[in-house]
């Protein structure tokens, strides 16, 4: 799918627990590993299937780079979109790889004022057609009111 563009700094603080690694002293700011660890941690709560997963961040220009093999282009999607919506990553760089290709999903980044039901509205033209997107973004979303501005939604066909 190539690179995608986030807003750095808005996203959900991530508090997934970090995969272990041997670092004592932590700094103020994370180091580009201990986001790696904690992205890695994130998608892996997520429980998507995936193999041979790995997380990589660069700080200098807040890329995370996942890479690893997905059954269906909608867990790939998710993935991407569950690394981007996090607070210090500004850009993804999606190198997994689908076993079984389908058509790409549209996205959506939320902007001040959205739900669901609007969302729906301007894309199937049927605000009753919310549910639609809010399963196509689960796990990352818990109830269809957890969206937040600056936000990158998947919304399916």
């Amino acid at each position: 799918m190539g690179l995608f563009d986030f807003v750095k700094g808005i996203g959900k603080k991530n508090t997934a627990p970090a995969e272990p690694q041997a670092a004592p002293a932590a700094p103020a700011e994370p180091s580009a590993q201990e986001i790696a660890n904690k992205l890695l941690g994130h998608i892996k709560g997520l429980g998507l299937p995936i193999t041979g997963l790995s997380v990589s961040y660069n700080s200098t220009s807040d890329l995370a780079t996942v890479k690893g093999q997905v059954q269906t282009q909608a867990d790939r999607e998710k993935i991407v979109l569950a690394v981007g919506n996090i607070d210090h990553v500004a850009q993804v760089d999606d190198q997994l790889t689908v076993v079984t290709p389908e058509a790409e999903s549209k996205f959506y980044t939320v902007k001040s004022g959205d739900n669901l039901s609007k969302i729906s509205k301007e894309f199937y033209g049927d605000a009753n057609q919310y549910n639609k997107i809010f399963e196509a973004n689960r796990p990352l979303l818990k109830n269809a009111d957890d969206i937040f501005p600056g936000q990158v939604l998947r919304i399916p066909a």
